[in-house]
């Protein structure tokens, strides 16, 4: 037995004193299962990706391969992107191709980027969109989207139609959300203008939030030809029995949302599986993909991993990624999964996975509910235990002679995980092995030989956002309409060339909303972009301002700003407001309702004026043009908080010249 693998050594010390455990057959004897349809990650549904653009070389390139690239990481076979909306959608706004009725820019944000990197490393990958909000002029006045649903629909469709024209990307999937509600009528206005312009090989996901469609599918012929796949998000690995009636596909098309340390990886791990097992849902996507905006935000670090700090290169791999690569990188969409996966006896799963062709991949998984809870919905209790499996291998199957083996121990005890180690390979005898299975982990054995635990360098350290930070947004050809590191909340803040300005301030920010869009999430009143470090407290900062609607008009910088996300109506902090008509004041909020001080600026429309704010302590002062506007206010701020820039409404504004000085 000298050199023979642990594994092996162990499996086959256990078939000798007939510790064999529950015995599993792996089988395409009875016939195939569904058909696998990908693992998946979400950019978007709240500006998630936000930060990512602004990574150095190798960096980016690094988080990319990690999340991409085939038998490197997570190897994804399906990325979703939000259709930006210019709304709040969670943890910031992303920009329409449309924020006007006539007008359309194909190069704004960062999916288009994302979509196209993700597509260099691996040309096979699935790519979906969905619009979470859309801007104020296709709801006509109302928030809500489907009134007419022609405007909708053809919204939707030059959105694929400019991913196709302009980046030569194929969107496979749209999907309609219904965090609310969805719109029968729309859905077939939908598919048929899909159909006439040219692209009936996009398929629609309906209702992407629940199984409530699947009644109305059931009696209205249109309506299930017009979907193909029902998506639910969050769905708690089960599905509905009128949705299995359907036939169609089922997708937890967004699912996970849960911080990514271990108990998060554990929750994908067990998602993962019985998303299947359970629900029959032939496909998972993750929000987030990867956690790239700032962690005080809503839902801090919940990615497959986290890459939140471009200033300083650091990223960190975390523990879901190597379970994504457990089934991605040894089974592939287009696999059939066996009618043969279920539970293990003393609890867990498993299921496996054939290409038609020899191939057989299986994933176990042993996570206990203590390890594996999601952020949503509430987990169940289970017991489960250490355990003895026997897997006889039969069908098709019952000659391979080794399957190759990719363990991932979490080790809560000792808080060293062990996560997609490469185990030498098990030699079956007569079809049959046996493991031994621990609590909290995860196995994958396949007769795939091209598996990868992918690596770089370690990143840089973790550093704070610099202290001293300026831009005057005057890059000549820059390579995204937003500018490094602001978080845009409500309203969508982006490069401006002003070719009618022949001074200083040809190239600015420019905050473009001028409508309340459509949104599930309540906008404030007042847009807002953040930027910074959240533990800032004491320092300076000042930004030119340009106010471009007379008499209504204000614009404000702000500091020690709490709130951000879906929350930032509520959001408190220093900010120092101008008006057009003439006026100043100094809230402790951004809805303006706390009044510190006010008085008279001078302030007006269409010229450029410079604010300077000063917080330190209890009491805050604020500048125009570098002479005292008003002193020592004594502040009910919360203690820290970023900086941010925004206008009294939706309206347009220009910024230049921003400048923060942290102590």
């Amino acid at each position: 037995m000298a050199g023979r693998p642990w594994v092996l050594v162990s499996a086959l010390l256990l078939l000798l004193s007939g510790s064999r455990g529950h015995i599993y057959p792996l089988s395409d004897e009875p016939g195939p299962g569904r058909v696998f349809d990908g693992i998946g990650g979400l950019s978007g549904g709240g500006a998630t990706s936000r930060l990512l653009v602004n990574y150095a070389e190798p960096y980016r390139s690094q988080i990319l391969d990690y999340l991409f690239k085939p038998n490197f990481g997570a190897s994804l076979h399906i990325l979703k992107v939000e259709i930006g909306g210019d709304a709040q959608t969670t943890d910031g706004t992303e920009a329409s191709h449309m924020h006007y009725e006539n007008d359309q820019n194909y190069f704004r944000g960062y999916e288009w980027w994302l979509m196209k990197e993700a597509k260099k490393r691996n040309p096979d990958i699935i790519l979906m969109g969905l619009p979470w909000a859309f801007p104020g002029w296709v709801g006509n006045g109302k928030n809500w989207p489907y009134d007419f649903p022609d405007i909708t629909a053809a919204y939707v469709v030059n959105w694929i139609l400019g991913a196709k024209t302009y980046h030569d990307l194929d969107i496979r999937f749209v999907g309609i959300w219904n965090e609310r509600q969805y719109d029968v009528k729309y859905i077939k206005v939908l598919r048929a203008m899909l159909d006439r312009v040219g692209l009936p090989g996009v398929r629609i996901i309906a209702a992407d939030g629940n199984w409530d469609i699947v009644s109305s599918m059931n009696s209205d012929p249109y309506l299930y030809d017009s979907v193909d796949v029902i998506g639910a998000h969050y769905p708690g690995t089960t599905t509905v029995p009128q949705a299995l009636k359907t036939g169609k596909k089922l997708w937890a098309s967004e699912d996970y949302s849960t911080f990514n340390q271990e108990e998060g990886g554990g929750c994908w791990a067990r998602i993962l599986n019985q998303n299947y097992v359970n629900g029959h849902m032939t496909s998972t996507i993750s929000w987030n993909l990867v956690a790239s905006y700032y962690e005080d935000l809503p839902f801090g670090r919940c990615g497959l991993m986290t890459a939140q700090e471009p200033w300083s290169g650091n990223y960190v791999v975390s523990s879901p990624i190597w379970i994504s690569a457990h089934t991605t990188q040894f089974a592939q969409p287009g696999w059939t999964y066996l009618q043969t996966v279920g539970h293990l006896e003393k609890g867990g799963s498993y299921v496996a996975l054939t290409d038609g062709n020899g191939n057989l991949t299986v994933v176990i998984e042993t996570m206990t509910h203590e390890h594996s809870a999601c952020i949503r919905p509430p987990l169940l209790p289970y017991n489960l235990t250490a355990q003895n499996a026997t897997f006889q291998l039969k069908g098709s199957f019952a000659s391979v002679p080794e399957l190759q083996v990719w363990r991932s121990r979490f080790n809560f005890k000792t808080k060293k995980p062990s996560l997609f180690q490469k185990l030498p390979p098990l030699k079956l005898v007569d079809g049959s092995l046996t493991l031994s299975l621990a609590e909290d982990e995860v196995y994958t054995l396949t007769t795939i030989t091209s598996g990868r635990r992918g690596s770089y360098p370690e990143p840089p350290p973790s550093a704070r956002f610099p202290k001293l930070y300026k831009d005057d947004f005057d890059l000549r050809n820059p390579p995204f309409s937003e500018p490094p590191n602001l978080a845009d909340q409500t309203g969508v803040f982006e490069y401006f060339l002003n070719l009618s300005d022949p001074g200083p301030h040809v190239r600015t920010l420019r905050q473009v909303v001028t409508q309340r869009p459509v949104t599930w999430v309540a906008d404030a009143d007042q847009t807002i972009t953040v930027i910074g470090d959240h533990q800032w407290k004491d320092l300076t900062v000042s930004c030119d301002v340009f106010m471009e609607a007379a008499q209504t008009g204000g614009v404000f910088v702000a500091a020690r700003v709490d709130q951000g996300g879906g929350l930032v109506r509520r959001a408190k902090g220093v900010f120092f407001w101008v008006f057009s008509n003439g006026d100043f004041k100094v809230t402790s909020d951004l809805a303006g309702q706390t009044v510190l001080t006010e008085g008279q600026s001078g302030t007006g429309a269409f010229s450029w004026v410079t604010l300077t704010l000063v917080v330190k302590g209890q009491t805050a002062s604020g500048f125009l043009d570098g002479k005292p506007l008003w002193n020592h206010t004594a502040l009910l701020a919360p203690p820290s908080g970023w900086t941010a820039l925004g206008t009294r409404s939706f309206e347009l504004a220009q910024f230049d010249n921003f400048a923060v000085a942290a102590e």
